[in-house]
Order: structure tokens, then sequence, then C-alpha cells
């Protein structure tokens, strides 16, 4: 794990303890990686509920109910999609804070609507309103992963 994401992860962790919360991932691009990081610190089951890797769009509608008709007239990649997945991600958990992540990391698969690096990210807590935004990140596939992780991270503790 880099160091920039160690840091943020052990914030979260910090954030998360001081506050007595659990938080859970709805993670599409990142595949996870936002659950490996903050599970790579120990203790981390006393805040880290789990992490739900809806790569597909089934398994989005399956594992976080997100509807079909959402992601046919919004795409996956679109802010009521992950805000979707969030809100469907502590539904369906024993979270309170919940971080997704949808995007391009390429090489392929982008649109000039939507180009490759293009990021969506939503935060919720229960009892707020979500936070969400898009970025759009430079560099090959593993570059734009990376970077989303670093934002997840980054939102979650701006949210604490």
């Amino acid at each position: 794990m880099s160091d920039t994401l160690e840091i943020a992860a052990r914030q979260v962790a910090e954030g998360l303890l001081s506050r007595g919360l659990k938080m859970t991932t709805a993670e599409s691009c990142t595949g996870g990686w936002i659950a490996k990081v903050l599970t790579d610190i120990a203790g981390s089951s006393v805040w880290f509920d789990r992490g739900f890797v809806t790569y597909s769009n089934e398994a989005k509608q399956e594992m976080l109910g997100v509807s079909v008709q959402l992601l046919q007239e919004q795409g996956a990649v679109s802010e009521p999609v992950v805000d979707a997945m969030a809100k469907g991600a502590i539904a369906h958990s024993q979270a309170s804070v919940a971080v997704s992540v949808s995007g391009i990391a390429g090489p392929g698969g982008g649109s000039d609507e939507k180009p490759v690096g293009t990021v969506w990210f939503a935060w919720h807590s229960e009892g707020c309103e979500s936070v969400t935004r898009c970025h759009q990140f430079a560099g090959d596939r593993n570059a734009v992963r990376h970077q989303a992780v670093l934002v997840a991270l980054e939102g979650v503790r701006s949210l604490l």
C-alpha cells in the first residue's frame, strides 16, 4: 500500500473509532481496493463492516438495490447511481457511513460524454444528505484507480 493511501486510511479509522461508527464501501471501478486498504489496518473489524464489489449492473441491482430504470436512464457512471449505491450499502449492512465509486478506469470504455478517467463518488451518512462529486483523472488504469481510492478515503475523512 502506498504511504499516501495508508495515511488516509488511518485517518479514516481514527475518525470512525472516535465517533463509534462503522463504515461500508460500494465499489465498481476500484474493485474492492478501498476495502482492502481499510482492512489492511489491524483491528479494522471494529469500524469496518463490509465491502460490496458491484462491478456489473446486475450486482448493483442485486446487492445494493439500485433500480434497473436508474441504471438504464443514467448509466452506471453517474451521480444518481453512486448516490443509490451508497444508500444501498448502508441499507444492506450494519454501517452508518458509506462511500461508493463508479467510473471508467480504461483503457477502453470511454465516450465523448464520459471519457476514460471519469469517476463519480458518493459519501453518505445516516441522517445526512449525500455528498457527490465527479473527478476526471489522468493516467493509465492503475493510476485512475489509485487516485479514485485516495479521493474516496479523503471524502470519508471530510464527512467525519
